[in-house]
């Protein structure tokens, strides 16, 4: 590092040493304990520690020189082991280069002449084969545009084909088409040529075409008429079922008084022979009272008369008082 940046290290450590100084002389401090008391010190932080004597500490500096720059590393030549040893061999101890370089240089010599000739020997060859491989390749295209040719050709003629084939087949199916919408209209005009008088026959027969007159009797006049029918003969059903109920009453009672006779005293049987007129007198009255209850039957239009039932209904008390 160097001098200023040192220099600069230091200052800061003095600014901050010196804040510290001031800030611990601003901190108030703790008061004097009073007479008889003393300060305890008590640790607040989160981990206690344990506390022994405090060692004393002195503050100590020392200023050093600036830092000059290392100097290069040497090469590191590693220590000599073992021991040098030379041998001297003079001119023709070993081989004679003349006579010993003959052998090696034939078989050089050979080898590149023969590895030569089969190099010219494989470029003939592939010249020959590109040769041949040229000329198979133009026998061979020109074949291949033979056979496209051959098969356009044979395309053509199969759409041509096909094409007269589906314009006869469509031609067909149109004069198919024209002769049945021919047919169908001649059909139609002469099924049609009766229909509309049909239908209008139809329609009259089933009632859509009426005479209003006749149609406002048929729902007016038919409907009140057996509606008030039907009200005069419910009453005199009803006329003749009272009628009937009153002279079964009458007959009833009448019946009920014949079946049980008054008690005769003895000073009156003297007088018996003159009342026996009276009793055989009331016997026609009661079939007289029974003809009159079977002729409503016979002549239901008596019922319908007001004054004709209240005679037959006073009738059988007029008819009473002789009995009594």
């Amino acid at each position: 590092p160097s001098t200023l940046r040192v220099k600069r290290q230091r200052r800061a450590q003095k600014r901050l040493l010196t804040r510290r100084l001031t800030q611990e002389e601003i901190r108030p401090g703790t008061p004097e304990p009073v007479k008889g008391r003393e300060h305890v010190y008590v640790q607040t932080e989160l981990y206690l520690e344990e506390i022994s004597d405090r060692i004393i500490e002195i503050d100590g500096e020392c200023q050093t020189d600036e830092f000059l720059d290392r100097p290069p590393t040497p090469v590191f030549i590693p220590a000599k082991t073992g021991k040098d040893v030379a041998t001297q061999i003079e001119e023709g101890e070993l081989f004679d280069f003349d006579i010993e370089v003959k052998p090696i240089l034939e078989v050089l010599v050979g080898k590149t002449v023969e590895q030569a000739l089969l190099e010219v020997m494989e470029e003939e060859e592939l010249a020959q084969l590109w040769s041949h491989q040229r000329a198979f390749a133009e026998l061979r295209n020109a074949e291949f545009a033979e056979l496209q040719r051959l098969e356009e050709q044979d395309r053509r003629i199969r759409e041509e084909k096909e094409r007269r084939r589906l314009e006869h087949l469509e031609k067909l199916q149109k004069q198919k088409e024209t002769a049945e919408k021919i047919a169908a209209r001649a059909f139609a005009q002469r099924y049609l040529a009766d229909l509309i008088p049909s239908v209008f026959n139809n329609l009259h027969d089933s009632g859509f075409f009426y005479d209003p007159v006749e149609r406002d009797i048929e729902t007016e006049f038919i409907p009140w008429l057996m509606s008030e029918v039907e009200e005069t003969l419910q009453k005199k059903v009803l006329g003749r079922t009272m009628l009937d109920s009153l002279i079964r009453v009458v007959v009833e009672k009448r019946l009920d008084e014949f079946s049980h006779p008054p008690p005769v005293e003895v000073s009156d049987q003297k007088e018996i022979p003159a009342e026996e007129p009276g009793a055989t007198d009331a016997a026609p009255q009661v079939s007289s009272e029974a003809d009159a209850a079977d002729q409503p039957s016979d002549q239901p239009d008596a019922a319908d008369q007001p004054g004709a039932e209240k005679e037959e209904t006073d009738q059988p008390d007029a008819e009473e008082q002789p009995a009594d």
